[in-house]
C-alpha cells in the first residue's frame, strides 16, 4: 500500500479524478456537476476511506500548483487581443468594478449577520468574492479567520460557476463584456472557468474583472469593512 502515497501516485489520482470529473459533467449535461466540486468530493472520499495522510495528498497536489502559476499567463492573450475594446470601454469598467468591488465585500458581511454570524465569521467572509491570494491577505488584515475565507471564496466561485450565466441570463444581462466582468469580479478563478466555456472574449473579461476586483477590493476593504462595524 506504500505506493499509495508516493508523490506520483497522487498526482495520477488527482489527474484521474479530474478527467472523471470531467466526462461526469459532459455525460451527464447537469450544471450541478462542476467538475471542480466532483473532484473535490471524490479525492476527499479517497483520502478516507484508504486513510491517506493530508502531507501525502499535497506532496502530488503540489506538482499541479507549480504548473498553476505559468498557466496564468494563458489568461493574458485574450486580453491582448481585445486590448483595443477594453480601452474603449475603460470608463464603463473601471466604474463598475468600483462598485463591484463594494457590493461584493459589503454583501459578504451582510450575508454572514443576516443568518446570524458573530462578527468575527462576518469579517472573515467580507472577501468571499476575491481570489484565493488577495483575499486571504485582506483577511488577515482585518485580523480574521483565513480557513473561513478559503471556503467563502469556494462557495462563491462555485455557485458563480453552476448558475451564474443562468442568472445573468435571467436579468438580461447578455453582453459577452457585461457577463465576463460579472462572472470574473463574483466568482474569481471558477467564473474565469465557466467563461472559457462560453468563449474567449468572456474569458478575457472574465480574467480582467478578477483582476480589478482584487485590487481594489485589497484598497477599499481595511477602510470600508471597519466603517460596517462602526
Amino acid at each position: 500500500m506504500s505506493f499509495l502515497t508516493q508523490p506520483l501516485w497522487m498526482l495520477f489520482t488527482i489527474l484521474a479524478v479530474y478527467q472523471f470529473a470531467l466526462w461526469l459533467r459532459k455525460t451527464s449535461g447537469s450544471v450541478w456537476l462542476p467538475p471542480i466540486l466532483t473532484c473535490t468530493v471524490v479525492l476527499i472520499a479517497y483520502l478516507k476511506l484508504l486513510n491517506i495522510d493530508y502531507s501525502h495528498f499535497e506532496a502530488g497536489a503540489d506538482m499541479v500548483a507549480f504548473w498553476l502559476k505559468p498557466a496564468v499567463v494563458v489568461l493574458a492573450v485574450p486580453l491582448y487581443q481585445r486590448r483595443d475594446k477594453i480601452i474603449k470601454l475603460w470608463l464603463p469598467i473601471t466604474i463598475s468594478q468600483l462598485v463591484g468591488a463594494m457590493v461584493g465585500l459589503v454583501s459578504g458581511v451582510w450575508l454572514a449577520k443576516m443568518f446570524g454570524a458573530s462578527d468575527i465569521v462576518a469579517l472573515s467572509l467580507a472577501a468571499k468574492s476575491v481570489t484565493n491570494p488577495i483575499a486571504l491577505e485582506i483577511t488577515q488584515s482585518l485580523g480574521a479567520i483565513p480557513a473561513i475565507t478559503a471556503v467563502g471564496v469556494i462557495f462563491a466561485g462555485l455557485v458563480g460557476q453552476i448558475i451564474g450565466f443562468k442568472l445573468l441570463e435571467i436579468a438580461r444581462i447578455r453582453r459577452a463584456s457585461a457577463q465576463g466582468l460579472a462572472l470574473g469580479s463574483a466568482s474569481h478563478a471558477l467564473g474565469i472557468n465557466a467563461a472559457w466555456q462560453k468563449g474567449p472574449e468572456y474569458a478575457a473579461y472574465a480574467t480582467l474583472g478578477l483582476i480589478f476586483n482584487g485590487i481594489l477590493s485589497a484598497a477599499i476593504a481595511p477602510y470600508l469593512i471597519p466603517w460596517l462595524f462602526g
